[in-house]
C-alpha cells in the first residue's frame, strides 16, 4: 500500500512553517515523543482501519502523511524534529517482542529516533522487557484501547516493577478517546500509580477525554507527564474540547508536557499540531519546555 506514495507528503512551505514555529521560540528544533514507525505489514493495517473510519471513529479520518517509511522519516527531518519514536504496540499475545526487535533495528538505522518498545500481559513479558531495556530502549508504548487490556493485569506486574526500576518512560494511551474501551480511564491507572508511585508514565493525548482526573494524576505524582498528541487541535476540540477552566492548571504544569503529533496518522497538517498548542497563549517559555526542552531533559537529547 505505502510504496503506491512517491512524491514527497509534504511541501517546502510548510516545511518553513513548521520551522519558523521553533527558530521564533528560538529553539534549535522539536521533539515529538509521538510519531509511528512500524513494521509495513502492521502499519498497511492500521491505515486500512482509518480509511475505513472504524466503528470506534465515527468520522473521516485521512492520513495527511501517507508515504513510504523513508519519505516519513525525512519529513520528520525536513520539519526540524531532532528527536522522535516509533510508537509500536502489540493486539494480541506473541506480538510484542517481535515488535520490540523492528524497533531496535530501526532505532539503530535512525538515530534520532528514540529506542522504543512495547509489552503485552503474557507470561514471557517481563523477560522481554528487561531484555529491552538491556539492548537501549528510551521509551515503551502501551497500548490499553488497542491491547484491550487492563494496566493492572497481575501478567504485568513484573512489567511495571522492571520499567519502574530502570525508570524507562511509557507512553500510554489510556484515555477514553476517541472511544471508550474496557479498561481505559483514570481509574485503573491510579490504582497502578498507588502501587507503583515512581512509575514513569506519559499520558498520551492529555488523557482525552479525562483531561481533568488526568491532570491531577500529573500533579499528584513526580514522574507522571502528559504527551499534547492530538489536542486543542480543531479536529479534536469538536469532539472533546479542553476544558479553559484548566489552563492555568496546564501552565503551572508546563515542565512535565511534551509535545506528540501523532505523526503520519493525523488527517490534518503537522502544522495544526504546533499551532493548536501556540493558540492556548501560555507563554513563549511554556512552548519551548513542551516543543523541545522538557523532552531533551527526559531523554538526554543535547
Amino acid at each position: 500500500m505505502c510504496d503506491e506514495q512517491t512524491a514527497a507528503p509534504f511541501s517546502a512551505a510548510e516545511a518553513e512553517a513548521v520551522r519558523t514555529v521553533w527558530r521564533e521560540l528560538g529553539l534549535p528544533g522539536l521533539i515529538d515523543v509521538h510519531t509511528h514507525f512500524m513494521p509495513r505489514r502492521v502499519m498497511d493495517k492500521v491505515w486500512a482501519y482509518f480509511d475505513s473510519a472504524g466503528p470506534m471513529l465515527g468520522r473521516e479520518w485521512p492520513i495527511a502523511y501517507r508515504a513510504d517509511e523513508e519519505q516519513r522519516v525525512e519529513t520528520l527531518r525536513a520539519f526540524g524534529v531532532r528527536g522522535f519514536s516509533s510508537m509500536i504496540y502489540p493486539h494480541k499475545p506473541d506480538m510484542a517482542e517481535w515488535l520490540n526487535g523492528w524497533g531496535a533495528e530501526f532505532a539503530a538505522s535512525h538515530r534520532d529516533c528514540l529506542h522504543t518498545a512495547t509489552f503485552y500481559p503474557e507470561e514471557g513479558a517481563p523477560s522481554y522487557v528487561e531484555r529491552a531495556i538491556e539492548s537501549g530502549a528510551a521509551v515503551f508504548k502501551s497500548h490499553i484501547q488497542v491491547g484491550a487490556y487492563s494496566p493492572i493485569d497481575p501478567l504485568l506486574d513484573g512489567v511495571w516493577g522492571t520499567i519502574d526500576d530502570a525508570q524507562v518512560p511509557v507512553v500510554i494511551h489510556c484515555g477514553s478517546g476517541p472511544a471508550p474501551g474496557e479498561f481505559t480511564g483514570p481509574d485503573r491507572i491510579a490504582t497502578l500509580l498507588e502501587r507503583f508511585p515512581t512509575l514513569p508514565l506519559i499520558v498520551a493525548h492529555m488523557g482525552t477525554p479525562e483531561y481533568e482526573s488526568f491532570l491531577a494524576l500529573a500533579e499528584r505524582y513526580e514522574n507522571v507527564r502528559l504527551d499534547t498528541t492530538m489536542s486543542f487541535t480543531t479536529f479534536s476540540e469538536e469532539g472533546a474540547p479542553y476544558p479553559v477552566e484548566l489552563l492555568p492548571r496546564l501552565r503551572d504544569l508546563g515542565g512535565k508536557i511534551l509535545f506528540g503529533s501523532d505523526f503520519p496518522n493525523i488527517p490534518y497538517s503537522y502544522t495544526e499540531s504546533l499551532d493548536a498548542c501556540v493558540r492556548l497563549d501560555l507563554g513563549d517559555e511554556w512552548l519551548r519546555g513542551v516543543f523541545h526542552d522538557n523532552a531533551a531533559t527526559l531523554f538526554g537529547i543535547g
